[in-house]
């Protein structure tokens, strides 16, 4: 098994790995930038802490996509993730934070979006838009992922997903990536 510097479990098999990353959506469907990594930063409020996730700023609203088919496990309404949702995918969590709409009930809505726990979701399926609730300075998705309890850096699930598709047989073209990391100022 393979093992990257922030845990990415891929697998003992080149073939299977890209077969299997191949198959995921990036989550957000108006990318502006990738404004804070996973693993330890300054936080918007000055203090040193540690990040379980990528940031990723898009405009107010902006649709949010399934990142691979699963179930809903939690719907989230609190100070730190704001409203959100906990997709898991088998053995794989994909957590969504800082989302546009209303937790009511156990039930997340957002425009057509409502989803409850224990709902199947598909890949690429709409689930939410781009907010602001929660610990946040700006609009953005906070994307995190786990395995087994354990947090993964999803650039580095982002990397895997790429590359998987262009060495993908049979493609023409392989779907665009996001542009390499940056980091700006806005949070």
């Amino acid at each position: 098994m393979f093992s990257g510097s922030a845990g990415l479990l891929l697998s003992s098999s080149a073939g299977l790995a890209q077969s299997r990353w191949q198959m995921g959506v990036f989550p957000v469907t108006s990318f502006l930038a990738y404004t804070s990594h996973f693993g330890t930063r300054t936080g918007p409020w000055g203090r040193v802490e540690p990040h379980y996730g990528l940031d990723i700023a898009a405009p107010m609203g902006s649709p949010i996509r399934n990142w691979w088919a699963g179930s809903v496990q939690d719907v989230i309404n609190d100070g730190g993730c704001g409203l959100g949702l906990v997709i898991r995918s088998g053995d794989y969590e994909h957590i969504y934070c800082h989302l546009s709409g209303r937790v009511s009930g156990g039930t997340y809505s957002s425009g057509q979006v409502l989803l409850r726990q224990g709902q199947g979701v598909r890949t690429g399926q709409l689930i939410g838009h781009v907010g602001m609730s929660g610990r946040t300075t700006g609009p953005h998705l906070h994307w995190g992922m786990r395995h087994g309890g354990r947090w993964l850096d999803p650039a580095q699930i982002l990397r895997a997903m790429a590359a998987g598709r262009r060495q993908q047989p049979g493609r023409a073209t392989a779907p665009k990536a996001p542009p390499a990391t940056r980091v700006a100022l806005i949070r």
